[in-house]
């Protein structure tokens, strides 16, 4: 079945695709347009709140809340309450922002950094360093890098049932797999190669332990990885620039994906106004539930 359009978002660059299964709601931000978006599935109603920072990912709580990284701060959020700061990430790295987040299934909130390339307006600003690392945060505030500070851009973050973290740097069109043990990231490797359509953004996993990721920056599709880091399949996405998915609805049987209008320019999005929206896909899949912040 081709991919629908389910809501017409015009994101600067929507991310952190997250279901909520409890509420029927599909959540995710907009980066550049410093907003948090929640649509109601079965009546497709749109509820959306501005941010006093760059959101740049949103998990689930316990207790029916959210967590969410901002530019340079993790914090607690119950929709349209206060942002109430949680922790501080990389202090002493003020031209760092945070990119991907995830709660992980030990119940911290997961978060990557990397050298922030917006100007405080949402516009492009230059990269010139890699600096990015992950961090696990605890339900006291408490962070530990997990990381050195060596990625380009940091994406995706996904756990796999056999002890597996899987992440990516964008810059380096690689995503990478490290052996998880007692919450200690060991012995990196790539995990996929690089593909040949676009770069690797956020993804998320299915019962199957296939990895489904977003292939950003023109790559205009979704690839379908296998466990053992081969490709299985792409499917094609009638936006440029998908940013990050996951599974949805009944059963957890519908593939949803944000995407991205950042740096395209207004002939192109004229021409191509669907660029930025929430799609659907049917892909013979079944996801999982997210994990939830304790």
């Amino acid at each position: 079945m081709a991919p629908r359009l389910v809501f017409d978002a015009a994101d600067i660059v929507g991310e952190s695709a997250i279901y909520d299964e409890r509420r029927d709601v599909f959540v995710w931000v907009d980066i550049g347009g410093k907003r948090i978006h929640r649509l109601r599935l079965a009546e497709r109603r749109h509820e959306a709140w501005p941010t006093p920072d760059f959101p740049t990912s949103i998990g689930l709580r316990t207790d029916g809340g959210a967590i969410v990284g901002l530019r340079d701060r993790v914090a607690l959020w119950d929709y349209g309450g206060e942002f109430r700061t949680l922790a501080i990430i990389e202090p002493d790295l003020p031209d760092n922002r945070l990119n991907e987040g995830r709660v992980g299934p030990d119940g911290a909130f997961w978060v990557g950094t990397m050298q922030n390339n917006l100007h405080p307006d949402g516009a492009p600003k230059s990269m010139t360093r890699d600096s990015g690392a992950i961090y696990r945060i605890d339900v006291d505030g408490r962070v530990s890098q997990l990381t050195p500070r060596e990625f380009g851009i940091t994406n995706t973050m996904a756990w796999t049932d056999d002890a597996r973290f899987l992440t990516a740097d964008t810059t380096r069109n690689a995503i990478y797999a490290y052996d998880l043990r007692a919450g200690v990231l060991s012995n990196k490797r790539v995990f996929a190669p690089p593909l040949d359509r676009g770069a690797p953004d956020g993804s998320c996993l299915d019962v199957n332990g296939r990895l489904w990721n977003c292939r950003v920056a023109g790559g205009a599709s979704v690839a379908c990885i296998r466990p053992d880091g081969t490709l299985d399949r792409f499917v094609d996405l009638p936006c440029t620039w998908p940013t990050s998915c996951a599974f949805g609805g009944p059963d957890f049987a519908t593939l949803y994906v944000t995407s991205a209008r950042f740096m395209m320019t207004a002939e192109h999005i004229d021409a191509h106004p669907e660029e930025g929206a929430l799609f659907a896909l049917e892909v013979g899949a079944r996801g999982r539930a997210e994990h939830r912040f304790k």
